[in-house]
């Protein structure tokens, strides 16, 4: 009963791991079939062709190599002068074409290797960029998904694991490859070889055909099986250890962006206490994975160097005989070693499987995640347009990202030639309502149609590094505008300093304080001169009198340009600049947390 037990069990252990590897290679199959059906498919497949075709002419000349050590062996047991010279001359052909094949078969894999690395983050940018699917991404890591189903660090997974994932996927593959048709090659040679092993079982002879073969194999699956029970620690460690490598990198990153702020508010111990704390997650995991690899690399040296002497003294009592020569001693030694290194190639390999499973299960959620989101904008949760005229909202509503809901059944409309001012306390809603305008709120339902000529000032406007004249025309390109033009807008924005700087190339996020950011934001709004303009908060950092003159400025574009207003502030003085309010006030029950009141406000003589 109990043996029973035992061989059940390890059936099932043995049916889960089957399984288990049979989801990897769905995994890495899913993700890498994509390229070699793209529009580069036949350069892919001319590139994969090219490297197999290399790597069979290198083991048909390992094959020669392993004939060439019998004929030298015996030539140099028999003193035979003129075979050892013929012998050397065939070696130099020999070695120079295994040296041209090394040669290109590493130009042409490290070639595959960067164009499918090129296509792949083409791709992936382009999704991730799709849809605002890189804002959704984030919206989700705090809302619904923050239990750790939704990737984090996107910009890793783009970056490193699409490398690591290229490089291993073709390296790890290819040597497969040639271990497999090394191995099919050799143990033919191996098999006529070994001779036969005879022993006597029960008073009756019985002999083994092929013993060398049948050797190599046990001693290679026993490595196997021990390889994989020390080192499947690794595959999570692995995992683990490129998480929080990005982790720590990326608050690095924030400590960079938020320099002045964290400055100021002398936040430089806190800081180093949170990057201490995250590089100590890092050195803890990383010295764990190096006590695994150390395990295996025991294992896999002790494997390897009893691997040099195991076929010798197998052979060892034919040789003595006087059954071989040298010659056919080392041919034999050779044929194992290589039969022997083709099935312990998962042993050699560990390491990198389990870098490469780890790269593979993070790109797969990534993949997961960009068709979630993917199928999320194709479902029918809310119905965004833009149409030349009014603004207008029907039944919509809006809820945060943990599934709170804000607000409900709005039905807003907006005429040109209005300039409406949203209030209300901070949370009740009123970035989310702008955001849910502009289409960019993933958790709506409810139709919005927005006019077509449109801009939107939000509360941290964004500018790329580089030239000014860059961040001011952002996201168009500068030749699109003169140079009067961009001058003349940072003038009407109070920039006046910044008009003989279009060239000068900076982090401007970095360089100009919180008020000159949002009159460069506004600056931008002047140069394009769009119908309707959005504005979230756009002059908070600003002093009066500069918050009058350049809304006074927005002011006259929309009514020169026949189109509205729409601000979001809490400053008594900008609500002279509108006609009438939409007050998000906390509601008295029903499903949301607040609901909007419409007001006339005194317009602005």
């Amino acid at each position: 009963m109990g043996r029973t037990t035992t061989f059940d069990s390890a059936t099932m252990k043995l049916q889960e791991r089957l399984q288990l590897t049979g989801r990897q290679a769905r995994k890495i199959w899913a993700l890498s079939l994509p390229y070699f059906q793209s529009e580069e498919k036949w350069r892919a497949r001319g590139l994969l062709a090219a490297i197999i075709a290399l790597n069979l002419g290198g083991v048909w000349l390992l094959v020669q190599y392993n004939d060439w050590y019998r004929v030298f062996y015996d030539a140099l047991q028999e003193k035979n002068q003129a075979v050892f010279w013929q012998q050397l001359q065939r070696f130099t052909l020999i070695a120079f074409g295994l040296i041209v094949l090394a040669v290109y078969r590493f130009y042409l894999t490290q070639l595959l290797e960067v164009r499918w690395r090129t296509w792949m983050t083409t791709q992936y940018l382009q999704r991730w960029l799709a849809g605002h699917a890189f804002y959704r991404l984030e919206l989700a890591r705090y809302g619904q998904a923050a239990d750790g189903t939704v990737p984090d660090n996107p910009d890793q997974r783009i970056q490193e694991d699409l490398n690591l994932f290229t490089t291993y996927t073709v390296s790890l593959t290819m040597g497969a490859f040639n271990a497999a048709v090394t191995l099919v090659s050799f143990v033919g040679i191996l098999w006529s070889l070994s001779g036969a092993f005879a022993f006597e079982l029960g008073g009756r002879p019985v002999e083994v055909p092929g013993f060398m073969v049948w050797m190599a194999v046990l001693y290679c699956v026993a490595g196997s099986w021990i390889t994989h029970v020390i080192g499947k620690p690794q595959i999570g460690l692995n995992f683990q250890q490129q998480r929080l490598e990005a982790d720590f990198r990326h608050h690095m990153v924030r400590v960079r962006e938020y320099s002045e702020a964290i400055a100021l508010d002398r936040g430089e111990p806190v800081e180093r206490q949170q990057l201490d704390l995250r590089f100590s997650r890092v050195l803890a995991n990383y010295l764990d994975l190096i006590r695994a690899q150390k395990r295996l690399i025991w294992f896999s040296s002790f494997f390897g160097q009893a691997a040099v002497i195991f076929p010798f003294v197998i052979s060892a009592p034919r040789f003595f005989s006087g059954a071989i020569q040298l010659g056919e001693l080392m041919q034999i030694s050779t044929a194992f070693g290589r039969v022997q290194d083709s099935l312990a190639w998962f042993v050699d390999n560990y390491q990198q499987l389990a870098v490469w499973r780890a790269t593979t299960d993070r790109l797969t959620s990534f993949e997961a995640s960009l068709a979630a989101h993917r199928d999320e904008v194709n479902s029918v949760h809310s119905r965004h347009t833009q149409a030349e005229g009014a603004l207008a909202t029907q039944d919509l509503a809006l809820a945060l990202p943990d599934g709170t809901q804000l607000l409900s059944g709005l039905d807003l409309n907006m005429q040109p030639g209005e300039r409406v001012l949203v209030q209300g306390p901070s949370g009740s809603g009123k970035s989310t309502l702008l955001r849910a305008i502009a289409g960019i709120w993933p958790y709506a339902s409810g139709s919005v149609t927005q006019p077509a000529d449109a801009m939107f000032i939000p509360q941290r406007p964004y500018f790329p590094d580089g030239p000014l004249r860059d961040a001011l025309a952002y996201p168009k390109p500068a030749s699109d505008y003169r140079d009067e033009d961009l001058r003349a807008a940072l003038r009407d924005a109070l920039l006046p300093q910044l008009q003989d700087s279009l060239d000068r190339p900076d982090a401007w996020s970095q360089k100009l304080s919180g008020g000159e950011q949002q009159r460069l934001a506004i600056a931008r709004v002047l140069l394009k001169k769009p119908r309707w303009i959005f504005a979230d908060e756009a002059t908070s950092a600003l002093d009066p009198a500069a918050e009058q003159t350049v809304y006074g400025k927005l002011v006259a574009q929309v009514q020169g340009a026949g189109g509205a207003l729409l601000s979001i502030a809490h400053r008594p003085a900008v609500a002279a600049f509108h006609d009438r309010s939409w007050q998000l006030v906390p509601s008295d029950g029903g499903p949301a947390r607040f609901s909007l009141r419409q007001a006339a406000l005194p317009a602005k003589g």
